[in-house]
């Protein structure tokens, strides 16, 4: 199961060095990791989405990455209401001929075109991964030229429900 955690870290030479290898050592594979500065000067945040099968090692991870002297934070923000999102670059073969094709093809994604040249465009998308991922199923048969994408960022949303709660039901 895909796991995110959100961590907040000193900005210091080496800290992401550290923290991948962590993860390498325990033999956990990184599906993205995001890093930028946050709010605070000195301070990043990184988001890390990680395939982990049980509770139990998300648990482990997270008890490892807080023993880190230059880790302030670690949460796993999975089951929360979060906020996510990525960003790809798509490069697409394109006449002059497939542009409007193409234009229609990705308007509905709110994605848009950054460059073009003779044989070929550039499509900006951001979206949940799922988006991104039948966006690029779409263009396929097109011809993809190449393909960048940035992961996950996410944090939590500004109100958290416990689990306890009950949402109230107005009649």
């Amino acid at each position: 199961m895909k796991r995110i955690l959100s961590l907040t870290v000193l900005n210091q030479t080496g800290v992401l060095n550290r923290i991948t290898g962590l993860f390498t050592k325990r033999h956990y594979n990184i599906e993205s990791i995001t890093v930028g500065h946050a709010e605070t000067e000195g301070v990043s945040r990184m988001t890390v989405v990680v395939n982990a099968s049980e509770e139990k090692e998300v648990e482990q991870i997270t008890k490892q990455l807080n023993k880190q002297i230059d880790v302030l934070k670690v949460t796993d923000i999975t089951s929360q209401s979060i906020v996510s999102r990525e960003l790809a670059l798509i490069k697409v073969m394109s006449t002059a001929a497939t542009r409007m094709e193409l234009q229609g093809l990705i308007q509905p994604f709110r994605a848009s075109v950054i460059d073009v040249s003779r044989e070929s465009v550039v499509v900006q998308v951001t979206g949940e991964p799922e988006k991104i991922e039948v966006l690029i199923d779409l263009l396929k048969p097109y011809g993809i030229k190449e393909i960048a994408r940035t992961g996950t960022t996410a944090f939590t949303r500004g109100t958290q429900r416990t689990t306890k709660e009950v949402p109230i039901s107005i009649v």
